[in-house]
């Protein structure tokens, strides 16, 4: 996945001041973050290749006692494996994901105040010594919200900011001693519900950028009628008139600057069973199926034209899968939904492409469409692992 790569702005970093507000860079190549995500399992040599993404957020570190701790029991040898990468491209970034969906409930009770923070945010700085990382993503999900049976506060709204804060200042007073500038990012939900519950506008003062989480509009858990699960625009027929667009612009109407926002897209599909051939099963009434999640992997290799057919969204710019037989229906990102996505983070002048996860394609196949998509039609390595 190899591509011509424009030399990396964040070295110039230390030629501005540096008074705790994260960098703003304009005018600067669009990027690819790629979560990875191993769990319990260990990275192998040439699983991931140092030259398809700018910057890795190793998931997830967990938090224990106040302090940010080990999530997995390889996370030692996923992490020398991931910065073995850097011989081979000097300017990948690796970052550690602190959080997640189930992992999100002791950020309440760190930010809580300004002795718990200063715990939390030692614990980080530890880490990122430990594992000679260059920085961490806040997945907190979500501030004064449940999320997952989490822990929340109507405090949590100021508290997130302040955390990021000073997590920001932390990273500045390392900066000065090492010269290396230390990335913040966060994974940010795409709803008002978010919104509301943070300070984006000051919170985006602080952080490197915002990976937008744009995927889970549907899901067949918590929604009851099948739906594209990543649209870039909203379908007139969608209830919920959901899209990443109307995200992206809601996140910029809050004060983030198209530059920190990072489009997130899904390398996996949600499928929904039970549901009845009516357009094709897009907004019908659908029941979640036993291992609806759907890696790419297995969407392309097992599924697309064994059985289920390929179907466009033209409002909405994605595809999804139908299967008559099995009533089946499947919503996913492929090459050609993701050209387009790129093309809108050119036009629109955003920071850059996130996807979780990497693991989800091993072909290649979405990655290298997002290169081609960001880099031209010449990159032609990407993806051909």
């Amino acid at each position: 996945m190899t591509r011509i790569r424009v030399a990396k702005l964040a070295c110039l970093i230390f030629l501005l001041p540096t008074l705790g507000v994260a960098s703003n860079l304009q005018d600067h190549p669009a990027i690819v973050v790629a979560y990875v995500f191993p769990q319990k399992g260990v990275l192998q040599p040439d699983q991931v290749d140092p030259h398809g993404v700018d910057r890795i957020n190793y998931a997830f570190a967990n938090i224990a006692d106040g302090r940010m701790v080990e999530g997995f029991q390889n996370d030692a040898a996923n992490f020398e494996e991931l910065n073995a990468l850097k011989r081979e491209n000097p300017s990948l970034e690796v970052l550690v994901s602190v959080g997640g969906w189930t992992w999100s409930n002791h950020f309440s009770d760190v930010s809580l105040t300004a002795q718990s923070r200063k715990v939390f945010i030692q614990s980080v700085m530890d880490f990122i010594a430990k594992y000679d990382l260059d920085g961490l993503d806040v997945d907190w999900e979500y501030p004064g919200q449940a999320g997952a049976g989490n822990v929340f506060r109507s405090q949590d709204k100021k508290n997130y900011t302040l955390l990021l804060k000073e997590l920001r200042q932390s990273f500045d007073r390392r900066s000065r001693t090492t010269h290396k500038h230390l990335f913040l990012t966060i994974a940010a939900g795409t709803d008002n519900e978010f919104l509301t519950h943070t300070q984006m506008g000051k919170v985006q003062r602080y952080v490197d950028a915002v990976n937008l989480m744009c995927y889970d509009y549907y899901e067949p858990g918590s929604d009851a009628i099948t739906g594209n699960h990543a649209p870039l625009y909203a379908n007139p027929a969608d209830p919920k008139r959901a899209s990443s667009d109307a995200s992206v612009r809601a996140f910029e109407a809050a004060g983030v600057p198209a530059s920190k926002i990072i489009l997130g897209v899904p390398f996996y599909g949600h499928m929904w069973g039970q549901v009845a051939n009516v357009s094709h099963g897009l907004f019908q009434p659908g029941k979640p199926v036993p291992n609806g999640y759907a890696p790419y992997t297995a969407i392309s290799g097992s599924m697309l034209n064994h059985g289920f057919i390929r179907y466009w969204d033209a409002a909405a710019n994605v595809p999804y899968l139908y299967n008559e037989t099995g009533k089946i229906f499947v919503s996913y990102e492929d090459p050609e939904s993701l050209a387009i996505k790129c093309n809108y983070v050119l036009k629109n002048k955003l920071g850059g492409v996130m996807f979780w996860s990497y693991l989800n394609d091993t072909s290649g196949a979405l990655l290298g469409a997002i290169d081609r998509g960001l880099r031209g039609p010449s990159n032609t390595h990407a993806g051909s692992q």
